[in-house]
């Protein structure tokens, strides 16, 4: 088993989102509203065909979930760290001159049943949120959406017990998921795989995406697992990234190879996205991994694997097995 994606902030991916997860991992999950009224209106057919075929999952905040950003000032295990960054976060964003306004219409909205008490009365404290005549809703400025969702699906993905990557195409909302006070800040590499991960131009039909999804498993898995172990094998050994990548290096260039022909085989018009993954190490990295560097680790699968550090917010409960984050960029070519 590989991962879900956790795409965020909206409910429904991107068509070119949607064909990336059916091809490079298990499938894909986005965070629905809890009440089930909502939920038929909020949830695209096509997601809901995804989910009989066991490809689509929609995660709800429950009790549970919703522990993890409870009331920042509350003793024992509450008050996590991801909740102090947020409260203080959108304090620093009420008090901007150039605050987000409440356009009108609302250009976003925040469900209730994805956000805690605490936070509810925060956001209409503060000026950002406004409630609705439709029960469920507080509208919101499309910023502070981000900000929350970014923040709560990263939460989210680390307290699941199954394993789900937070994965989205919204440059602010991966920053906001990242980001925090000075004091909490840990190391992390960026790297970007490029043109490593090709999918069908957006106007191919989903059903042709999984007809070659089922033809060519074993072509798109051994890739994926090659990547995987890259990543995990960057995040233990942070002290020697040249020497991981090359130890890995002709596994990868042959699984790229190798997919790359599955791709070439079809009549399918295909095209190459920029994606990005923040790999968040751990607090003893600080001592050799400088934020702000920049350099090319190498080249696998014949393409540059460019590599950035910066500091990233820490998550109240971290995985063993990974902390990743993905931001999928637009820019796109044809291969």
């Amino acid at each position: 088993m590989l991962a879900f994606l956790l795409y965020y902030p909206l409910v429904k991916p991107p068509t070119e989102v949607l064909h990336q997860a059916l091809l490079y991992w298990d499938g894909i999950a986005t965070v629905v509203p809890r009440a089930p009224s909502v939920y038929e209106v909020a949830v695209p057919e096509e997601l809901k065909e995804l989910q009989q075929r066991q490809l689509y999952v929609p995660l709800t905040f429950d009790e549970g979930s919703m522990a993890r950003l409870e009331e920042p000032l509350r003793p024992g295990p509450y008050g996590s760290p991801a909740s102090r960054a947020l409260r203080n976060q959108l304090r620093r964003m009420a008090a901007r001159p150039d605050r987000p306004g409440l356009p009108s219409p609302p250009e976003a909205f925040l469900y209730h049943s994805k956000i805690s008490y605490w936070l509810m009365n925060e956001l209409l404290s503060l000026g950002l949120a406004e409630p609705q005549r439709h029960p469920f809703v507080l509208a919101v400025p499309e910023e502070v959406q981000r900000l929350v969702i970014g923040t709560l699906a990263r939460e989210l993905a680390a307290s699941s017990r199954d394993p789900y990557i937070p994965y989205t195409d919204r440059p602010q909302a991966h920053a906001y998921a990242l980001e925090g006070p000075a004091e909490n800040l840990r190391p992390a590499w960026e790297l970007e795989f490029s043109r490593l991960l090709p999918v069908p131009a957006p106007s191919t039909p989903t059903a042709d995406v999984l007809a070659f999804r089922d033809r060519h498993a074993d072509e798109r898995q051994r890739l994926m697992r090659a990547l995987h172990r890259l990543l995990g094998e960057l995040r233990r050994d942070y002290e020697h990234p040249a020497d991981v990548l090359s130890q890995l290096r002709r596994e990868i260039d042959q699984s790229v190879e190798d997919y790359h022909a599955a791709a070439r085989s079809t009549r399918m018009a295909w095209v190459t996205r920029s994606v990005t993954v923040t790999i968040a190490l751990a607090a003893a990295a600080g001592t050799v991994v400088q934020p702000g560097l920049t350099w090319v680790l190498g080249a696998v699968g014949g393409y540059a694997l460019n590599v950035c550090t910066r500091e990233v917010r820490p998550l109240a409960r971290a995985r063993d097995e990974h902390d990743f984050s993905y931001l999928h960029r637009v820019v796109s070519t044809l291969t």
